[in-house]
Parts: structure tokens; sequence; C-alpha cells
């Protein structure tokens, strides 16, 4: 018997592909840091987590242009899948693990938009034990994907996550999110930099959507739902008269146009936040983790 994936309800990945998916994931990953090699992190990456390792890759090749063979292998050991019964494409599933890079858990969100297509990681977050979500569970041990529109049963929708979050970053306005480095604490961080002696800066911040940056969830077991999702940020920084903006090799390695009065650089956030059901008593979106990288700059 035929199942078809693009019908069926069926498990996103086997139990005994997933471990494979993240070996080839900690493969190639190591090769591409070994060789700085921007292309190759493609293989395993896609979204907006390949958006920040192409940059860092392209950074780490104009330092070391033929390679860094020293760089230490990342292992990723004891690790747990979780993973959605769905029907159509893409599809997605949750792993995480421990890691020989400090006391966090890696957990790396896998998709592929079809049949053909290798499995890559578009999100990665970095969480304490217990930080890491209780998924909801059938009884057959799979998860439950969260529908990203208005049947996501969510107090906020996935598919408007990255243009409240903008909104929010840009205006102050709206209640949906708590309190955090990655809210007020950003928009506070920010002030300080609005207008200095040397500077002064702009920021212009953007949703993400649709294609390799679409969000995905997954519901735990509270109701609620992790979902996994990505936004752009632009400051642009002018310098006051005398002063002339000095930008880091690593951005000098993405940009384009001189420096002579301003540099703008573009930022790729991807973020894992825990979203309560709708209805709940605490309905704020709490930020479990965020990565950002410098993706281009350009000097004028």
């Amino acid at each position: 018997m035929t199942v078809h994936g693009e019908r069926e309800v069926i498990p996103a990945v086997s139990q005994e592909e997933a471990p494979k998916v993240l070996r080839h994931f900690t493969d190639t990953y190591n090769k591409a840091w070994r060789a700085a090699d921007p292309k190759l992190i493609a293989q395993a990456e896609t979204g907006p987590l390949l958006a920040i390792g192409k940059a860092d890759l392209t950074a780490e090749r104009a330092e070391h242009p033929g390679g860094n063979p020293q760089v230490g292998a990342l292992e990723l050991k004891d690790a747990r899948f979780t993973i959605p019964k769905q029907a159509g494409w893409p599809k997605f599933f949750v792993a995480d693990a421990d890691s020989n890079r400090g006391t966090d858990r890696w957990m790396l969100m896998f998709t592929r938009g079809g049949p053909d297509e290798p499995w890559r990681a578009a999100y990665l977050s970095l969480l304490s034990e217990d930080e890491v979500p209780d998924f909801a569970l059938d009884a057959d041990g799979f998860a439950k994907p969260v529908p990203t529109g208005a049947d996501s049963g969510l107090a906020v929708r996935p598919d408007r996550l990255s243009s409240s979050y903008v909104h929010y970053l840009m205006t102050g306005e709206g209640t949906e999110f708590a309190d955090g480095p990655a809210t007020s604490g950003l928009r506070a961080e920010r002030q300080k930099h609005v207008r200095t002696p040397k500077y002064w800066t702009e920021y212009i911040d953007t949703p993400a959507h649709g294609g390799d940056f679409a969000p995905v969830g997954l519901r735990t077991k509270d109701g609620g739902g992790v979902v996994f999702f990505a936004s752009y940020h632009r400051q642009k920084q002018t310098a006051a008269k005398g002063f002339r903006p000095t930008p880091p090799k690593r951005v000098e390695a993405v940009m384009t146009g001189e420096v002579r009065k301003a540099i703008t650089l573009t930022r790729v956030f991807e973020s894992s936040v825990r979203v309560p059901a709708k209805g709940a008593a605490e309905r704020e979106v709490v930020f479990l983790n965020r990565l950002e990288g410098v993706t281009a700059a350009k000097g004028e």
C-alpha cells in the first residue's frame, strides 16, 4: 500500500530517520565551519538559520580564506525528537540535544518542502533543560502541529507574530508580549543609542513571512503552543560631524559600499516563543530564545 504524504495524516519523519537527519546536520555543520564555506552550510540549514549561518561563514572565510581546521567540532548527544503527524507539505519536526558548547540544549526545527527535498534546520533555540517545552503528545507519542491561521487556538495567531513583534519594537504599542530582554529590554537598549554625541541611530523593523521563513508551531500540554518565527531589523547609524563609523571586520565581510558618514546593518532574528491558548488567564507571549545575526551591511 502506498501512503501519500501530501494527503494522509502521517508522522513527518520516522523514528529511525530522525537521528540520521540530526547526524547529517552535525556532520555538515562541522565540515562547513572547518572549510569556512558559506555554500556548504546550505546543505544543512534553510530559512532564517541559513541567512545567519551564511553571513557568519562569509565572515569566517574573510578571516580564514583557506578554511580553519582548528575549529572545534560540534557534538550533539542525548537527542530527543518531537515528531508531529501532518498532511501535506512542508513537514517539520523538532530535535533537542545536549551540546558540547555550554550547558544549554540545542533545539532545532527541521523542515523539508517535499519528498525529494532534504531535511534542513530552519530554527535553532538554545535552552536549559528546564526551558525545553512540554509538548502535547497523542497516544502514539506524536506531537500536534499548531495551525498558523485563525484556527490556531492561540492568543496570537502564529502567522501574525512577526508583524505584531516588529510593530511593538517600532512603536511600543501592543499588549501581546511579556516584558523581557527581547521586548521591553531591547526597546530600552535602543533608546540609549538613538542620539549620542558621536552618532544617531534609526531603526526599521519589518516582518518575515512565507516560504523558508514561515512560522511553525507545536501544541504544548497546557493547551498553548511553542511557535518559531523570524523577523528583519535594520539599523542605520549616522555619524556626527567629525566622526566616522568604524564597522568591525565581521561586518565588513558582508558589506557593500564605503562607509563615509553612515552604515546600515540588516539583522535577522529567529525566535521561539511560548504562546498561551486563546482564553487563557495569562495571555502574554513569552520569548524562550532569540538568536540574531548581521546578514548584510551598506556603507554610505
